[in-house]
């Protein structure tokens, strides 16, 4: 990247001397526009450098004065080196004449010293700043990063009691209602999927699959609460199943179909969730043939977190929609950008 900054000068500079040659009537020297060219790429062997030292001696408060003039220093080494480089280079591309002598190269040198010595230092000092720049952007992009993630955590977490929550309310009722057999049913069903709420991730996101299975188990235990009442289905085709997803996304939207919907019921109920791929978005729907929305519009904490998790996630890529379906029920939809993950088994 530094090479390719540094060619774009170089190749106007010998573009400039070639315009030169020519507005002057005469044949181009391609030596000189060869030299004028390559004299600029100098600076992309020096640059690495440069940023080093600023990384080295940045120029922050508490110790600016002291490092200020460790790059003044620095600046007079750059002018030093690229005046050195030049003299170099000058000497392979341009043939030697009778009369070159060392005494005569090395006041050439001094000379291009003190010509180069208000430029180069000017660009010392770009390079210093555009190299602050750069680490100044990098630690604002790891910062937000980092509150990203923190935030994603938290609302992760806020996620793991609220559905513990709610799943040991349901046998709670179960054990009130002497219903020892369901109750105990539900308590091996949810030691195994709670080993998958409490496991430790270092990301964030599963594939459809293993969020899908994450959902069954959870169907298993509901429908022992609910009993004939549930009948889910899920459709998704093989080609969505390697699709990233939230960890946990599916989950409180379900838990608000069967709450709003299937529980309110007295006859059995279809809850139906679909994965599609459209262009580049990945969609999701969960549905039941519910009464509908009221005046309720499922606004609990599973659903805000679920909208908070995209917006973190995915910014305005994102979006989680229910709404009324015209035959009846309610339909959750999420829209998310479509990319592979990686399964967790």
């Amino acid at each position: 990247m530094i090479f390719l900054a540094w060619l774009v000068p170089a190749l106007l500079s010998g573009f400039d001397t070639y315009m030169q040659f020519r507005l002057e009537g005469s044949s181009p020297n391609w030596r000189w526009v060869i030299f004028n060219s390559i004299d600029w790429l100098l600076y992309a062997v020096l640059t690495p450098l440069v940023f080093r030292a600023s990384r080295r001696w940045p120029l922050r408060p508490g110790a600016l004065k002291g490092n200020v003039a460790i790059h003044v220093a620095g600046a007079l080494l750059m002018c030093v080196a690229w005046a050195g480089m030049g003299t170099l280079l000058r000497l392979v591309v341009f043939p030697a004449p009778p009369d070159r002598t060392a005494m005569k190269v090395l006041m050439g040198f001094v000379g291009w010293v003190f010509t180069t010595l208000p430029f180069g230092t000017g660009v010392y000092f770009a390079l210093v700043g555009i190299e602050h720049s750069l680490f100044y952007f990098g630690q604002a992009r790891e910062r937000d990063a980092q509150l990203a993630q923190a935030r994603l955590s938290a609302l992760r977490m806020q996620l793991n009691p609220h559905f513990l929550f709610n799943s040991l309310n349901a046998i709670t009722v179960l054990v009130r209602d002497q219903n020892t057999a369901a109750a105990s049913r539900m308590l091996e069903l949810l030691s195994d999927v709670l080993r998958r709420v409490l496991r430790t991730e270092t990301t964030h996101e599963t594939t459809l699959e293993d969020e899908l299975e994450f959902v069954r188990r959870y169907l298993e235990i509901e429908q022992v609460r609910f009993s004939d009442r549930l009948q889910p289905r899920i459709e998704a085709g093989p080609e969505v199943s390697n699709a990233a997803v939230p960890r946990f996304l599916l989950q409180p939207l379900v838990e608000n179909a069967l709450r709003h919907g299937i529980a309110r019921r007295a006859d059995a109920g279809a809850l139906d969730i679909i994965a599609r791929r459209e262009a580049g978005d990945m969609v999701l729907t969960v549905s039941d043939d519910g009464p509908g929305l009221g005046a309720e519009t499922g606004g609990g904490v599973g659903l805000a977190n679920t909208r908070a998790r995209l917006q973190a996630m995915y910014g305005e890529r994102a979006s989680i929609t229910i709404e009324n379906r015209p035959s009846g029920g309610v339909v959750a939809t999420v829209r998310l950008p479509y990319h592979e993950g990686r399964s967790d088994a």
